[in-house]
C-alpha cells in the first residue's frame, strides 16, 4: 500500500497566510485614513482591561516600518506551518496569539505591547524546535533554514533595544518550544525501513538469504521438473488416411 504523502501543495497553503497580512495591512490602512489610533487596544500588562490585547494586539502597529518588518516573516513562517504541520496549523496560531500574549501580560512593561512580532516568534521556535525533536529530514532542513533566515532574532529576545516588546518576543519564543514539546502525534513521522524496526532479524530477511556470510551473491540454481509436454493447438491436429481398393483392376 503506497504511503500518504503528508507534505502536500494546495491553495490554503499561501491564502490563509496572504489572508492574514491583508488583515493587519487593513487595519493600519483605515488607522491612516480615518486618523485615529488602535494602540490602546494593545497589551497592558498587570491591568485587567488590558488584557484585551491578547486577541487584538497582533494585529495593531505602530508605523510603516513596524508593519512592513513584520508582514514578510509573518507570510513566510505562517506558509510553511500550513505546509509542513497543515493538520494543528490553526491550534499554533490561535492557541499562540492567546499564551504568547498572556504571557507577555504576565511579565511585561507597564506599556502597551503591540504587533504581530510575538506571534512572529512563536512561529520561528515552533518551526525550529519541532524539525529538531521530529527527526525528519524535511523538518529538520527546515528548522536550519529558519535559523538562516531568522537566527538573529534571537538577540531580541533581550532587553538591548528601548521600545522593542522583548517581553512579547521572549513569549512567543517560550510558547513556541511549549508547543513542540506538546504537539508530538499530529506531525509526519520518518520513514522507517525493514532493517531499522526494533522486531527485524537478519537471519529472516529474504534479500539476505541471497548473500553469503562475505556478501557474494549466490546464485540460486532451481531443479528441473520434467512436465509432460501437452499437445499444442497445431499439434492436436489428426491426419487419417482412408485406402479403397480400386474394382477397376
Amino acid at each position: 500500500m503506497k504511503q500518504k504523502e503528508p507534505f502536500k501543495y494546495s491553495p490554503e497553503v499561501l491564502l490563509y497566510p496572504l489572508g492574514f497580512v491583508m488583515l493587519i495591512w487593513l487595519i493600519f490602512a483605515i488607522e491612516i485614513r480615518f486618523g485615529f489610533s488602535l494602540n490602546k487596544l494593545g497589551i497592558y500588562p498587570q491591568k485587567f482591561l488590558g488584557l484585551k490585547g491578547v486577541l487584538f494586539s497582533p494585529f495593531i502597529h505602530g508605523g510603516i516600518s513596524h508593519l512592513y518588518h513584520n508582514s514578510i516573516p509573518l507570510f513566510i513562517l505562517s506558509a510553511a506551518l500550513f505546509y509542513f504541520y497543515r493538520p494543528i496549523a490553526f491550534k499554533v496560531l490561535g492557541y499562540g496569539i492567546l499564551l504568547s500574549g498572556f504571557l507577555t501580560w504576565c511579565i511585561g512593561r507597564p506599556s502597551y505591547h503591540i504587533g504581530a512580532s510575538g506571534l512572529i516568534y512563536v512561529l520561528a521556535s515552533f518551526i525550529f524546535f519541532k524539525g529538531v525533536f521530529a527527526k525528519h529530514y524535511r523538518l529538520v532542513a527546515l528548522s536550519m533554514l529558519v535559523v538562516f533566515l531568522y537566527g538573529s532574532m534571537v538577540w531580541d529576545v533581550l532587553p538591548l533595544k528601548e521600545g522593542v516588546s522583548w517581553e512579547g518576543h521572549l513569549s512567543g519564543l517560550i510558547t513556541g518550544l511549549f508547543f513542540a514539546l506538546v504537539f508530538r502525534k499530529q506531525i509526519a513521522k520518518p520513514k522507517r525501513y525493514v532493517w531499522e524496526k526494533p522486531n527485524y532479524n537478519e537471519e529472516e530477511d529474504e534479500f539476505l538469504k541471497h548473500f553469503d556470510e562475505n556478501g557474494n551473491f549466490i546464485e540460486s540454481k532451481e531443479e528441473d521438473i520434467e512436465e509432460e509436454e501437452k499437445p499444442s493447438a497445431q499439434n492436436s491436429i489428426q491426419i487419417k488416411y482412408t485406402f479403397r481398393e480400386n474394382k477397376d483392376d
